[in-house]
């Protein structure tokens, strides 16, 4: 029997109702909320967009230049009811889409017993899909799953072309 992970990606203030947020994002707030009350906590991790203040300034900040996420702010925060069902010390800081050291505490805990991971989250065109294929490329034995109804991409059509491109990489879509 495997012990099952969530991940539960960036579901903060700024992407959900702040400066980057979306109806589609506002909308799965509450099953998010639920998906996560159905794991222990020991089981659920969260990353956290975090950026400087000169964000505009770095590669990703001239690409999109919103200011997003600043660390400190309310936008950066985890939105508060999520926060309050994930422990501090699982929650990863991440400079960019994809959270190097998420995945290593992953594979450190798979080294141990057999894991299965679903994900969560937002954008699912961004930070969903380059977390899903970053665990994916660092344990290509584990079964990784994204909860299309607990993410939300820039647009709906975005959203359903990352769903693709993580089903073609072998990630199960539910």
């Amino acid at each position: 029997m495997s012990r099952k992970i969530l991940i539960v990606i960036d579901m903060q203030n700024d992407f959900i109702d702040g400066s980057l947020g979306t109806r589609e994002a506002l909308a799965i707030v509450p099953d998010v909320i639920k998906k996560i009350k159905e794991y222990s906590s020991d089981d659920v991790f969260a990353t956290r967009d975090t950026h400087p203040t000169n964000y505009l300034e770095t590669q990703e900040g001239r690409n999109l230049p919103v200011e997003h996420c600043i660390k400190g702010t309310d936008g950066w925060q985890i939105q508060s009811q999520i926060s309050k069902l994930i422990r501090a010390d699982h929650i990863f800081d991440k400079p960019t889409f994809g959270s190097v050291s998420l995945a290593e505490k992953i594979k450190e805990i798979s080294e141990k017993e057999p894991v299965e991971i679903e994900l969560v989250g937002l954008c699912t065109d961004i930070c969903v899909v380059s977390n899903a294929l970053l665990l994916k490329a660092f344990m290509p034995e584990i079964k990784i799953s994204v909860d299309s109804a607990c993410c939300a991409g820039v647009t709906p059509e975005k959203h359903e072309a990352a769903l693709e491109t993580m089903r073609s990489c072998q990630v199960n879509v539910i």
